[in-house]
C-alpha cells in the first residue's frame, strides 16, 4: 500500500460452493485517495461480489484488502465509520417520509440532534427535496429516491463513498444532479468507488477504470489514456465491447 493509497487490494479471490468457477480471480490493484474509481464489466462479471467485499458483506476466500490502512478481517468495526455504501437496489423504507429514512440511518451511524438535522438539511436542500422530505418515499420518483438513497450513505461524510449503479433508471436531470455533486465531493477529499453500466457517463466522470470480467481486471487506467492506447477503439464503450464481446450476460 502506497501514502497515496485509500484502498490496498492483494490477491483477491471469492469462490462461491456449488459454482465452477471464482467469483472473483486474484485481483490485485490500488485506488487512490480523492480519485472517482470506476469498476466496470457486463452482468456476472465480479463488480458487485468485489463493491460487498470491501464493504466487509461477506468475507473473501483469500487474500488482503486493507481500507485507510485497516485491514477488512480485524478492522470492520473501525472501517464501518469511515465508508459510506449506496447500494444498487433502493434501500429504503417506502411508508416513512424521506426524512424520517434519513433520520433512520444517521442514527444508525451515531448522528444525533442539531448535527444530524443539519446534515440533513444541507443535503437534502443540496439535492432539491426540501419540499418532499416530509412525503412518504412510496411516493417519490426514481430519481427522487435515487437521490436520497445517495444521502443516506453521505450523512456521516464518509472517507470512502462505494456506489453500485447510482444513477441506473433515473432522469437526465436526477443523474446530472448526482454527478456533478460527485466532481464536488471527490474535491472535498472523499474517495469514490464507482460502478455502472453507462460507458459514456463513467468516461466522464472517473479519474481512473478498471474493466473486470470472468472475475479478473482485463485492463485499469485513466479512461482517454486507454482509448489512446487502443486507437481501433474511438471511446471507452467500443473499448469495453472489445475487450469483454458483444454476446449478452444476465
Amino acid at each position: 500500500m502506497t501514502a497515496l493509497s485509500a484502498i490496498a487490494i492483494r490477491e483477491l479471490t471469492k469462490f462461491y460452493k456449488g459454482s465452477e468457477e471464482l467469483a472473483i480471480d486474484h485481483i490485485s490493484l490500488d485506488i487512490n485517495k480523492n480519485e472517482i474509481f470506476g469498476l466496470l464489466g457486463p452482468n456476472g462479471a465480479g463488480k458487485t461480489t468485489t463493491i460487498s467485499i470491501l464493504c466487509g458483506l461477506f468475507p473473501p476466500t483469500e487474500g488482503t484488502v486493507t481500507i485507510d490502512r485497516l485491514d477488512i478481517r480485524t478492522d470492520h468495526e473501525k472501517i464501518k465509520h469511515i465508508i459510506g455504501i449506496v447500494p444498487q437496489e433502493v434501500a429504503l423504507y417506502p411508508t416513512l417520509t424521506g426524512f424520517e429514512n434519513l433520520r433512520f440511518f444517521g442514527n444508525m451511524y451515531g448522528l444525533r440532534g442539531k448535527l444530524l438535522k443539519s446534515r440533513m438539511d444541507e443535503y437534502l436542500s443540496r439535492f432539491g427535496l426540501e419540499k418532499f422530505a416530509r412525503k412518504r418515499v412510496v411516493t417519490y420518483s426514481g430519481g427522487m429516491k435515487r437521490r436520497v438513497n445517495l444521502i443516506a450513505g453521505l450523512l456521516h461524510k464518509p472517507k470512502i463513498l462505494f456506489l453500485d449503479e447510482p444513477t441506473v433508471g433515473i432522469d437526465v436531470q436526477s443523474r446530472h444532479v448526482i454527478l456533478e455533486f460527485l466532481r464536488e465531493l471527490r474535491e472535498t477529499g472523499t474517495t469514490i468507488i464507482y460502478t455502472s453500466h453507462y460507458m459514456e457517463e463513467a468516461e466522464k466522470l472517473c479519474d481512473r477504470v478498471a474493466i473486470i470480467d470472468s472475475g479478473r481486471i482485463i485492463a485499469i487506467g485513466n479512461p482517454k489514456e486507454l482509448v489512446e492506447k487502443n486507437p481501433e477503439f474511438k471511446n471507452l464503450e467500443n473499448l469495453f465491447l472489445g475487450l469483454t464481446g458483444k454476446d449478452l450476460r444476465d
